[in-house]
C-alpha cells in the first residue's frame, strides 16, 4: 500500500471512528432490568428497566397498549427501581457515576479530537490542530464547570436526566418557563400602568388574556425551561435553609447540590451525606484539573516529529473505551451494593450486584446487559485497532 492510499483509507477510518464516538454518546450503552412476581409481563413486558448512558441514566420502560391496561404514558422505572432499591438501604441510581455524567461531553469530544490528532501525520500540523481544538475543548469545559450560567454550555439530555431524578415532572418545563416569562411582562406592565395613573388589570384578568392568545409571549427552549425548573428547586431549598449559597447556575454548583440532594432523597442524613457531598466537590476540581494536564501532556509529547509512547495513547485510549466503561460501571455498582444505609426497611448483608447475565435478589431477577451503544464502541475498538495497526506498519 503506498502513501497515498495508504493517508485515505486511515483518514476514512478515522471519519467513521468520529461518527461512531458521536453515535455513542446519543444511545444507550448498558441496560438493568428487575422482574418479581408483582411485576407481571404483560403491564411489564421488560420489567423494571432503565437504561444507562454517557450522560445520564433513562427511563427503559415502554408504554404498555392492551384493552385491559390504559395508560397515557409509559411508567417511570428509574424512580420504580429508586423506589425498589431503598427498602435494602441502597442510594438513588442518580448516586452513581455525577462526575462521569458532567464531565462526559468534554470526555467524548478529548477522545474525537485524539483520533483525529493521530491520523495527521505531519507534526507540525498536528500540533497546530490539537493546540486549537484542546484549547476549545478546556475553555468550553470551564465555562460549563465554573462560569456563572454555564448550565446553558450542557447538553439537553443531561439537564433533563438530573430534573428527572428528582422526581419531578418534566415534560412541560418550557410551558413553564413560558409562564414565568410572562408573569414577569405582566408586573413590569401593572408597574408602568401604575405610574401613569392608568386602571390596573387584575391578575386573573391577565391570565385569561394570556391563555387566549394562540401564540405565547415568549419562546424559549426546552433547555432553558429545564434550567429555570432547576434554579426553582434550589431557590426552594435555599427558603428551606438546605443550602446557603446563591444560585450560579455552573456545572460545579449543580453536580454538588444535585448530589446531596438525591442522596437525602429516601435518607436524609446530613452526618452521613455531606462528606460525601465534600469528596465529591474536590473530586470534581481534581478531574477538572487532570483532564486539562492530560491535554496539555498530549500537546506537547504528541506532537512532536519522532513517534514516542505518549503518541500512541492517542489512539489507545479512546480504542480502550469499552474497557474504560465495564471498569467504571463495576466499580459503582460495587459501591451501590457495599454503601448501604442503616435507614433501610431490611437489613441485608453487602452484596455486588450483577454486572452481566443474570442474578437474583430476594423475590427478584435481575438482568445486566449491552445495549446498542456497547455494540458501537466495541465497533469503534476494531476501526481504531486498524487504524493503529496501519501506523505501526508504517513506522
Amino acid at each position: 500500500m503506498n502513501d497515498a492510499k495508504r493517508s485515505l483509507f486511515i483518514t476514512s477510518l478515522s471519519i467513521a471512528s468520529v461518527i461512531v464516538m458521536i453515535a455513542i454518546y446519543f444511545n444507550p450503552i448498558w441496560w438493568v432490568a428487575l422482574t418479581a412476581p408483582n411485576y407481571p409481563e404483560t403491564a411489564f413486558p421488560d420489567g423494571v428497566r432503565i437504561n444507562f448512558h454517557m450522560n445520564g441514566v433513562f427511563n427503559g420502560c415502554r408504554l404498555v397498549v392492551k384493552d385491559e391496561i390504559h395508560e397515557e404514558e409509559a411508567l417511570d422505572c428509574v424512580h420504580e427501581m429508586d423506589t425498589i432499591n431503598h427498602y435494602v438501604g441502597m442510594y438513588p441510581i442518580a448516586a452513581g457515576g455525577p462526575i462521569e455524567r458532567g464531565f462526559s461531553p468534554f470526555l467524548i469530544s478529548l477522545l474525537i479530537f485524539m483520533v483525529i490528532a493521530f491520523a495527521i501525520n505531519d507534526p507540525k500540523k498536528r500540533m497546530y490542530f490539537m493546540g486549537v481544538v484542546f484549547a476549545f475543548n478546556a475553555a468550553w469545559m470551564t465555562m460549563t464547570i465554573y462560569k456563572t450560567d454555564g448550565l446553558s454550555y450542557q447538553n439537553e439530555g443531561y439537564l433533563y436526566a438530573l430534573m428527572n431524578q428528582l422526581d419531578q415532572d418534566v415534560n412541560d418545563m418550557a410551558l413553564t418557563a413560558a409562564v414565568k416569562a410572562v408573569d414577569s411582562e405582566r408586573a413590569l406592565k401593572q408597574l408602568r400602568d401604575s405610574l401613569a395613573g392608568r386602571e390596573i388589570e387584575s391578575m386573573d384578568d391577565e391570565v385569561e388574556t394570556k391563555e387566549s392568545e394562540s401564540a405565547p409571549v415568549h419562546t424559549i427552549s426546552q433547555k432553558q425551561g429545564l434550567i429555570l425548573q432547576l434554579r426553582d428547586t434550589y431557590d426552594n431549598d435555599i427558603a428551606n435553609d438546605r443550602v446557603s449559597d446563591e444560585w450560579t447556575g455552573n456545572g460545579f454548583q449543580l453536580m454538588a447540590w444535585h448530589y446531596g440532594k438525591v442522596l437525602g432523597r429516601y435518607f436524609n442524613n446530613p452526618d452521613e451525606i455531606d462528606p460525601m457531598v465534600k469528596t465529591l466537590r474536590i473530586a470534581t476540581h481534581v478531574v477538572f484539573i487532570g483532564l486539562i494536564g492530560a491535554m496539555l501532556l498530549l500537546l506537547i509529547m504528541a506532537s512532536r516529529a519522532k513517534r514516542n509512547p505518549i503518541f500512541w495513547l492517542l489512539i489507545l485510549v479512546p480504542m480502550a473505551l469499552p474497557v474504560f466503561f465495564i471498569i467504571d460501571y463495576a466499580a459503582w455498582l460495587w459501591w451501590y451494593g457495599h454503601t448501604l444505609n442503616d435507614m433501610g426497611a431490611f437489613a441485608v448483608k453487602p452484596f455486588m450486584p450483577t454486572v452481566f447475565g443474570e442474578g437474583k435478589v430476594a423475590q427478584f431477577a435481575t438482568f445486566s446487559y449491552p445495549d446498542i451503544g456497547f455494540g458501537l464502541m466495541m465497533l469503534n475498538s476494531a476501526i481504531l485497532a486498524a487504524i493503529a495497526l496501519i501506523r505501526r506498519n508504517e513506522s
